[in-house]
């Protein structure tokens, strides 16, 4: 994770992040229509998806500049 203020750093992390996360869900629904497919695996996976998904908010939340109050 970059603990950066460059936008333009933030922009790439994010994009790798939605990528990742993108290949994660067309993984996580390849094993669930698999037979056999190891159950502990797919959890894992989506593990990692949710974590990824709340990285990919904390970034985009860091892109928005703060409003003076």
């Amino acid at each position: 994770m970059i603990a950066s203020d460059d936008p333009a750093a933030i922009a790439r992390q994010l994009a790798e992040l939605r990528r990742e996360h993108r290949d994660l869900d067309a993984a996580i629904e390849r094993l669930a229509h698999a037979s056999g497919a190891d159950e502990l695996t797919v959890k894992r996976l989506k593990k990692r998806k949710l974590w990824l998904k709340d990285c990919i908010a904390r970034l985009e939340s860091a892109l928005i500049p703060d409003e003076p109050a």
